[in-house]
């Protein structure tokens, strides 16, 4: 199973495609199911321990912002420089992850 969309990686640029997605998403008569549609690369390691700790804050209870970054700080789940999580590292953090 392939694990990301390779035709997303030419749309991810800062100018209009030329292309308009012709076949790249679906050929007409001949549609692809492709379980990771909207990935454009697999998940880094960085990626799937936060979203592990993320399940986690949420499952103990976390609601807001603020209880969210305690509890990543608390599990010991470091942004990917190395430093632990503010409120506005996280935020810019789940807004490039969030493309």
């Amino acid at each position: 199973m392939q694990q990301y969309n390779e035709s997303l990686i030419r749309w991810k640029q800062h100018s209009p495609s030329k292309d308009a997605g012709i076949n790249n998403i679906q050929m007409p008569g001949q549609p692809t199911l492709m379980v990771w549609q909207t990935r454009d690369h697999e998940p880094t390691d960085y990626e799937l321990s936060l979203a592990k700790n993320l399940i986690a804050a949420f499952s103990s209870g976390a609601e807001t912002v603020e209880e969210v970054v305690s509890a990543l700080n608390e599990q010991g789940m470091l942004h990917g420089d190395g430093s632990a999580f503010t409120t506005e590292s996280f935020e810019r953090e789940m807004a490039r992850l969030g493309y």
